[in-house]
C-alpha cells in the first residue's frame, strides 16, 4: 500500500480519545487535521500546507522578535566537513549518535567525509574566525532559517524525526558579561513568545549539568507540561563560553591590542513547538489552537440548498470581508459537504471562532457564533450565540485576545494541578508517572541515571524563579546542589 493510500485510510477512521491513548490520539490528529504525513525515508515527514500555514505564523512572529533585539538573518552551508565538528571534542561526542555523514559525491569517494548539519556552531565558528579580528566588529548577531538532521532511533511527527526545520541564532560578544546578557535575553523571548502566542506557560530554568547542550557552559530552558503530564523541551538558550572559539580561532584585539578569544552563545526553537501546540492543549475532538498561531481564526460555514445556500454564501463572503479588514484570518467553507461534517472538521482542526449562517438566520439578520473550548453545553459541544454581524466583527478582536488567554489559565491549571513537591522516593515515583515533581537534586549525574532507569524521569532544569530552598538530594541523601527544587518529569 501506497503512503498517501495509508494517508487516506488513517484521515477515514474515528479519533482516539486523548484520555484513552496519547501516543494514538496524537498520531490521529497530526493525520485526520492534516497537518503532515510520513516522508518516504524512515524518520522524516511532510508538512502539509495546513500544518506549515501554522509554522509560517510561528517563524514570521518569531523571525519580528528577533529583528527587535538586533539580529540579523543569514544562511549557511547543510555540509559541514567532518574535521570540523572534530574541533571540540564534547561538541562531537554529543552528537555521535545522531549524525548522518555522506562519504560519496559525483560517483567517487569523497576526499573528505561531509556531515549534514545538527546544528551548525562548527561551520558559523569557521565563519566568525574570519568575520572578527577587532573589538569593533563585535557583537555579532546572526539567526538561520534552516533545516537540520539528526538521525532518530524512534521518530514522531513534529516532536522527533530525523530531518526538521528550526531557527538557530548564533552570536559572538567581546566578554562573557555581554554573550551572558544575550543568552538570557533570547531565553526571555522564547519564554514570552510560548505564552504570548502559542498560549503555552512555560517552567523557565536551567539544565543540569548533565543535561546541558554539548560544548555548552550554560543552557537555559522553556519546559511545557502537556496534556498527560509529561514535560516537552521548547526552546533553549546556550552560552558556550570561548569553547568554540578556541576551537575555531574566533579571536580579537582588544581596545588596548591585546588577543581575546570571543564569548559565543547559540539558541534554537523548532518545529517541535507545534507538537507543544497540539499535545499542550488538544483534547478528544482533535486541535486546540492559539488563535496566534491558528491559519484560520474564523471560519464562517454558509448553510442552504440552491438559492438559499446562494444568499448564505454571499452574505458569508461579505461577513469575510468585514473579519479580514480587522485583520482576522477568516475562511468561508464552502465545500460540497453537509454543515455537521463541516462542523466537526473544523473542531478537528482546532480553529478558535466558528460562525454559521443559514436562511433563518440571514432573514434575521444574525450569526450563530461558536467558540472551539471553554464555552460547552452539557455534552461537551461548543454553545452556539446569537449576534449581529456588527456585534460580530466589532468584538471579534476582544473575543481573539480572551480566548488566548483562557488557554494559557487553563493550562496554568492544568500544570498546578499536576505538579507537587516531594521529599521521599516513593511520592516521587508516583508524581513524575502523572506529572511534575520538584525535588531537592545533589546534582551528579549518576543521581540522574538511577532516576531515569528506574522512572525514566529526568531533571527538566533547576527553574530561575522560586524558594531559596537546601537539604538532601530525593535519591541519594547528600546535600542538594542548587539552592532551589529541581523540576523532574518523564519528557517527550
Amino acid at each position: 500500500m501506497s503512503a498517501a493510500k495509508q494517508s487516506d485510510d488513517r484521515s477515514g477512521r474515528s479519533l482516539t480519545p486523548m484520555h484513552e491513548d496519547v501516543s494514538a490520539w496524537y498520531g490521529d490528529v497530526v493525520a485526520r487535521a492534516e497537518l503532515a504525513d510520513r516522508g518516504p525515508a524512515k524518520g522524516t515527514m511532510v508538512i502539509r500546507p495546513y500544518g506549515y500555514a501554522i509554522w509560517e505564523l510561528l517563524q514570521r512572529q518569531l523571525d519580528d522578535r528577533f529583528k527587535a533585539t538586533g539580529h540579523q538573518n543569514a544562511y549557511f552551508p547543510l555540509f559541514i566537513p567532518e574535521s570540523y565538528l572534530r574541533r571540540e571534542a564534547e561538541h562531537v561526542e554529543g552528537f555521535a549518535p545522531e549524525l548522518a555523514v555522506v562519504t560519496h559525491g559525483g560517483g567517487k569517494e569523497l576526499d573528505e567525509p561531509l556531515v549534514v548539519r545538527p546544528t551548525s556552531e562548527t561551520v558559523i565558528g569557521e565563519m566568525f574566525a574570519k568575520w572578527i579580528s577587532s573589538y569593533r566588529d563585535l557583537p555579532i548577531l546572526i539567526n538561520a532559517w534552516n533545516n537540520v538532521v539528526r538521525w532518530e532511533l524512534r521518530p514522531r511527527m513534529f516532536l522527533r524525526t530525523t530531518e526538521f526545520l528550526w531557527q538557530e541564532g548564533h552570536t559572538a560578544h567581546a566578554d562573557e558579561a555581554d554573550a551572558m546578557a544575550e543568552t538570557r535575553r533570547m531565553f526571555d523571548v522564547y519564554d514570552e513568545f510560548a505564552r504570548n502566542v502559542a498560549a503555552i506557560p512555560m517552567v523557565r530554568g536551567e539544565k543540569t549539568p548533565g543535561e546541558r547542550f554539548a560544548g555548552a557552559l550554560r543552557t537555559f530552558t522553556i519546559e511545557g507540561m502537556m496534556r498527560d503530564g509529561k514535560a516537552l523541551q521548547s526552546g533553549t538558550s546556550h552560552y558556550l563560553g570561548t569553547n568554540f572559539a578556541r576551537a575555531f580561532d574566533i579571536t580579537f584585539q582588544d581596545e588596548h591590542n591585546a588577543l581575546q578569544h570571543a564569548h559565543t552563545t547559540s539558541w534554537g526553537m523548532s518545529t517541535r513547538m507545534i507538537g507543544a501546540v497540539i499535545l499542550a492543549h488538544g483534547d478528544d475532538r482533535g486541535l486546540v489552537l492559539p488563535p496566534r498561531l491558528a491559519p484560520h481564526q474564523v471560519v464562517v460555514v454558509p448553510i442552504g440548498r440552491g438559492d438559499a445556500l446562494a444568499g448564505t454564501t454571499a452574505e458569508a463572503e461579505r461577513l469575510a470581508r468585514r473579519l479580514r479588514e480587522r485583520g482576522v484570518r477568516v475562511h468561508v467553507d464552502t465545500r460540497d459537504q453537509s454543515p455537521g461534517f463541516k462542523f466537526n472538521d473544523w473542531e478537528l482542526k482546532g480553529v478558535p471562532l466558528r460562525v454559521e449562517l443559514g436562511p433563518r438566520d440571514l432573514e434575521a439578520g444574525v450569526v450563530m457564533l461558536a467558540q472551539r473550548v471553554g464555552d460547552d453545553d452539557e455534552d461537551g459541544r461548543a454553545r452556539k450565540h446569537r449576534l449581529t454581524p456588527d456585534e460580530l466583527v466589532d468584538g471579534v478582536g476582544a473575543r481573539l485576545d480572551a480566548y488566548h488567554d483562557l488557554l494559557v489559565a487553563r493550562a496554568e491549571a492544568f500544570r498546578a494541578d499536576r505538579s507537587a513537591t516531594v521529599d521521599d522516593r516513593t511520592t516521587f515515583d508516583a508524581q513524575v508517572a502523572v506529572g511534575f515533581a520538584h525535588a531537592l537534586h545533589c546534582g551528579e549525574p549518576a543521581c540522574e541515571e538511577a532516576i531515569q532507569e528506574r522512572t525514566r524521569a529526568t531533571p527538566r532544569c533547576v527553574p530561575t524563579e522560586g524558594p531559596d530552598e537546601t537539604g538532601v538530594c530525593i535519591e541519594c541523601g547528600r546535600p542538594s546542589a542548587y539552592g532551589r527544587r529541581v523540576v523532574f518529569a518523564r519528557a517527550y
